[in-house]
């Protein structure tokens, strides 16, 4: 009876760890059915998981933002490192009536507008292809182009190395809301609040800097 009685013993313990794990997969699950405003109380309910689940929802997101705007890949990293490190600690302050995307790009955009202020570097943006007329609500710039086929690397190569050149000689407030606006698609009230600038101004920095970088780039890819 001993014997049958550890051998029990021993088959619960090592069911008892798969049954966790996939208890633990189960609530994973569930926290990216939640929507941000869910996950951030989760998180500030003692939910140590949350807080993973936003470091997976917007990471990357973030390090294209900032890379795009900086143009260094392991300085970005670095920023984006930062960023999560002052949204847990300064979680509890997050006003839960506001987006919490809203939030957390400004403070990345923070950093990203305080490493442009301390060092002269050139942003990489990366575009596959451009349109030189657009209304005031276009995206003018886009990721995929139907007409492109995979070995036309050249193009490719070609107009990026365009687009950085024009990017470049946009001042670096209107190169934050061409960002914001054409490659992060974010609303107008949203680049407001990110950049903390009125709307009007939003709109004519933006309206500036798609002006500014058609005159540069015509000319280069004509």
């Amino acid at each position: 009876m001993r014997s049958l009685d550890v051998s029990g013993t021993r088959q619960e313990e090592s069911v008892q760890p798969i049954a966790r794990e996939d208890k633990a997969h189960e609530r994973n699950l569930k926290l990216r059915d939640l929507s941000d405003a869910d996950v951030v109380q989760a998180s500030l309910d003692g939910d140590d998981r949350a807080f993973g689940e936003l470091v997976r929802r917007y990471d990357q997101r973030l390090l294209n933002f900032v890379y795009r705007t900086i143009g260094d890949r392991e300085r970005s990293e670095d920023l984006i490192q930062e960023t999560f490190v002052r949204v847990y600690r300064h979680l509890h302050r997050f006003d839960q009536s506001k987006k919490f995307s809203t939030w957390i790009y400004t403070i990345s955009s923070n950093l990203a507008k305080n490493e442009l202020r301390n060092r002269s570097r050139n942003p990489l943006v990366l575009f596959q292809t451009i349109k030189k007329n657009w209304s005031t609500d276009d995206r003018p710039l886009e990721w995929e182009d139907p007409k492109y086929k995979p070995d036309d690397l050249y193009r490719k190569r070609f107009l990026r190395a365009r687009v950085e050149e024009a990017v470049e000689e946009l001042p670096k407030h209107h190169r934050m809301v061409f960002v914001l606006r054409e490659l992060e698609g974010k609303t107008y009230e949203e680049i407001a609040e990110i950049t903390e600038c009125n709307l009007g101004t939003v709109k004519s920095r933006l309206n500036r800097a798609r002006n500014n970088f058609a005159k540069i780039i015509a000319p280069m890819i004509e």
